[in-house]
């Protein structure tokens, strides 16, 4: 992302005796910059309403930017999803109620693949795919369960293979673990930074937790936003977590873990001082 703006105009309501209506710009995001490298996991933190879910959906396609260039695997966003390069992760599971966990975890090669005979063509081969993604997320004995009768990690963990069913080279994940209790969530903060490392993933993640944000990243960057509810047009910091992979929750308590997320704090307090 390459000063990127993003801009949404509110219409108001009709003023008093034929007034005409008016409209407000807000700016969700302003002149903003970031470059994730191959292989990179980044967490993104800051204030409500600062733009970290503006920031992850325009990487996802889902919003288009106002100006400024975007650019995910050499790709224009929306692109790179299609393509399968990129899988997106949302807050909520967003699991179809009808379909078992295998074929919420197939959609996106039903949806590739749209005519139905080739789909019957091919049925062992994406039947054998949704077994060994479900062996993944180590969710294979619940292969013919309805979303209803999953718990909500393993509903997330349904949709985080459903999100690599394509084999992206990118993830891009909306605080996906914010629902969950705190065991449940540190254990799929375990699992994800397994399947990332397996797959050589490139992640950005966006989160409320700064513990959760340094536990997971190479790097953490803090956005912040202006008192006049502008966004504020650049990244207030970034942090550098040089801790030593592979990670497990061992390293919660050691005093270099501490010394970041105080850095984290610290940059998230000024990122808040900012909003006023």
């Amino acid at each position: 992302m390459e000063g990127v703006t993003k801009t949404y105009e509110v219409a108001r309501a009709p003023g008093l005796w034929g007034r005409p209506a008016t409209e407000r710009v807000l700016d969700a995001v302003t002149n903003f910059t970031l470059t994730v490298q191959p292989g990179e996991f980044v967490s993104v933190i800051g204030p409500s309403g600062c733009g970290k879910t503006t920031v992850l959906f325009l990487l996802a396609g889902i919003r288009q930017a106002t100006s400024g260039r975007i650019e995910v695997c050499g790709r224009a966003p929306a692109a790179a999803v299609r393509e399968g390069l990129c899988g997106v992760i949302f807050q909520q599971p967003v699991l179809f109620e009808w379909l078992t966990a295998e074929e919420n975890i197939l959609l996106p090669l039903r949806l590739r693949d749209a005519r139905w005979w080739w789909w019957r063509g091919r049925r062992g081969l994406y039947r054998e795919t949704g077994r060994r993604l479900l062996q993944t997320v180590e969710l294979d004995p619940f292969a013919s369960y309805y979303p209803d009768k999953l718990s909500g990690g393993m509903q997330q963990r349904v949709a985080i293979a459903r999100a690599l069913t394509l084999d992206p080279q990118v993830l891009l994940l909306d605080e996906p673990f914010g629902a969950l209790d705190e065991i449940t969530r540190d254990r799929m903060n375990l699992e994800l930074l397994r399947l990332s490392a397996a797959r050589s993933l490139t992640v950005v993640f966006v989160t409320h937790s700064i513990e959760e944000a340094v536990f997971l990243s190479d790097r953490v960057v803090v956005m912040g936003r202006a008192a006049s509810g502008r966004a504020h047009s650049s990244i207030v910091r970034e942090i550098d977590v040089d801790l030593p992979r592979p990670r497990t929750s061992s390293l919660k308590e050691e005093p270099s873990f501490f010394q970041r997320v105080r850095e984290g704090r610290a940059a998230l307090r000024e990122a808040q001082d900012l909003s006023g």
